[in-house]
């Protein structure tokens, strides 16, 4: 389908367990991709609508741009908004990811990863099953800890891990509406309400199990990151917490890494914010994937690049 400057395509794949899983992707048409850029959308989100806007932006910047919906995400099979294992959803993104990155016509084009919220656990796990294979990572309001205010009190979670292992698909964790608490655009929160593919009811069990395993473990080995990254992070973000990225930006072992954090700025800050705070996160991400595409040329890891770390003004 042709969108003016980009086409879009959507198709199904089968996974490693057989499953059938929703694949999309956004490609300037005349023009030969700048990079390629792979989403990792979050928690309870998909990829062809929620992820729309982000798609298109990069796309008309000259990116080839793939989303994959996870299982039980979106469009894919699977429970609703149900993680049994973590580690599929990893593998499901490898898999899918490299064979793109593989073909003949990608072989010497740059990779980055765009992950949001849980979906940079994703990309940080990614990087981590292959350290050298990504060029970078923009990572917005990643999930590398669960915020204080979202963590269950102590108790809670000894019995919620006793009960997952004997009703793991039940939607009993306690957890405030990240719609409600995530974007600032009352619009934008409605979409999301009506947005039939995204999740909406508590979380599972087992689901909250697993994402707190994984951020627990991704804090605890922050320093094992050496790929080029940008965080970008909004300093009034109630789901995931903006000190822990200023954490990352400080453990990662990587030479060239880059912090923005945003002030006034809530969770959703590519999607969920007014139009002109949007365009401001965007032109940081554009501009840092666009002189790593044209400096990298696939060659991994970059070399004697300098960290930054800023601060931005409120718009």
């Amino acid at each position: 389908m042709s969108q003016g400057s980009l086409s879009y395509e959507e198709e199904f794949i089968l996974n490693s367990r057989g499953m059938k899983i929703f694949t999309c992707r956004w490609i300037p048409i005349s023009r030969e991709p700048k990079a390629l850029v792979f989403l990792c959308h979050g928690y309870a989100m998909e990829c062809s609508i929620t992820m729309r806007g982000t798609g298109i932006r990069l796309a008309k910047a000259g990116f080839a741009v793939y989303g994959l919906d996870y299982e039980g995400h979106g469009k894919s099979v699977g429970l609703d908004g149900y993680i049994s294992c973590f580690d599929n959803i990893v593998n499901d993104c490898c898999d899918h990811f490299t064979s793109i990155c593989e073909r003949a016509e990608n072989k010497n084009k740059s990779r980055f990863i765009f992950g949001d919220s849980m979906g940079g656990a994703v990309a940080i796990l990614l990087h981590r099953k292959n350290p050298k294979y990504w060029d970078g990572a923009i990572l917005v309001s990643p999930m590398c800890k669960i915020a204080e205010n979202m963590k269950p009190h102590p108790l809670l979670l000894s019995a919620l891990d006793k009960l997952c292992h004997v009703v793991p698909t039940w939607k009993m964790v306690p957890a405030p509406n990240l719609v409600k608490v995530g974007i600032k655009e009352v619009g934008r929160r409605n979409e999301l309400k009506s947005n039939p593919f995204c999740y909406k009811g508590r979380p599972r069990l087992k689901t909250g199990d697993q994402l707190y395993r994984v951020s627990l473990e991704i804090e605890q080995n922050l320093h094992q990151i050496t790929f080029p990254f940008l965080v970008v992070h909004g300093e009034k973000d109630k789901i995931t917490d903006p000190s822990v990225s200023k954490l990352l930006y400080e453990s990662a072992s990587s030479s060239d890494k880059m912090l923005k954090l945003y002030p006034g700025m809530w969770h959703a800050i590519t999607s969920g914010e007014p139009p002109e705070n949007i365009d401001m996160v965007f032109a940081d991400i554009i501009a840092w994937l666009t002189e790593r595409a044209a400096g990298s040329g696939g060659s991994r890891p970059k070399n004697g690049e300098e960290s930054i770390s800023d601060t931005v003004p409120s718009s």
